[in-house]
């Protein structure tokens, strides 16, 4: 086997588009076309396929008068996911390991990013070995995870059915809920009682317990579950530790600032 050509490993036309975005992003101003290509050294032709693509997209707008490109502010959306990620995590991850070295299990922490989970701090159980859906960075469905679906009880009615559009309701195990009457029966369910359950619903053999972390907004920005084999994440094993694992959402859910309506 010879060595592989760096070229191969990477996407040119990537590069290019990015360069075309950090060159808006950081020159802080509207450029025009022509301006784009000697900056960057790229024919007009090209520049302008990226760019009618950044504008397809959202990223970049056209100012009719001028004939410049600017930024939009999209890209501080994308932005704001990873700063509130990072202080969610900085807030919750000393609560969690607590949580997860006193039962003996993992504790994950999930955010919903483009009506998906994202699990953005896990902490395994000193016991326990984590399923695949419960590494740090890993993408599940909403509908067929504890804390994809006490994540979406904070979704609006068009929210809900922009999710089912994009991403579906799939089939993972014959527990998994497909239909959107189904999912929004138990979406009433979650809200009256304050927490989700993932009975196996994405796992065979995988089973939780989650919760909703709440900010100053009385939003539910994040999700905590407690996740382990179904035979140790039995009925019992909820009900034992139940008002722990609350108190450690509501910990966390304090610290963001939220106050529980008295």
């Amino acid at each position: 086997m010879g060595t592989p050509n760096p070229a191969s490993t990477y996407n040119q036309s990537t590069d290019k588009l990015l360069s075309i975005l950090e060159l808006l992003c950081v020159t802080g101003q509207p450029m025009r076309l022509n301006e784009i290509s000697s900056k960057l050294n790229f024919n007009s032709s090209t520049a302008l396929r990226f760019l009618n693509s950044l504008e397809r997209n959202g990223y970049v707008y056209k100012d009719l008068d001028s004939n410049k490109y600017r930024m939009t502010y999209k890209i501080c959306g994308l932005a704001s996911y990873v700063s509130n990620s990072a202080e969610i995590i900085n807030i919750a991850s000393g609560p969690i390991r607590s949580l997860s070295y006193s039962l003996g299990e993992c504790v994950c922490l999930a955010i919903s990013q483009s009506y998906q989970v994202v699990y953005v701090y896990v902490c395994d159980g000193p016991k326990r070995i984590l399923q695949s859906t419960q590494r740090i960075g890993k993408i599940a469905p909403m509908h067929a995870t504890g804390v994809g679906k006490v994540l979406l009880t904070d979704f609006s009615d068009q929210e809900i059915d922009e999710m089912i559009a994009e991403r579906g309701l799939t089939w993972y195990t014959e527990n998994t809920i497909t239909s959107k009457d189904q999912l929004l029966k138990e979406l009433q369910i979650i809200k009256k009682q304050g927490y989700g359950f993932d009975n196996q619903e994405c796992d065979l053999g995988a089973r939780c317990i989650a919760l909703p972390i709440r900010d100053y907004t009385d939003h539910i920005i994040a999700s905590m579950s407690v996740t382990g084999p179904a035979e140790a994440m039995t009925d019992d094993f909820y009900k034992v530790h139940f008002d722990e694992i609350k108190r450690t959402a509501d910990e966390i859910s304090a610290r963001l600032g939220y106050q529980q309506k008295k």
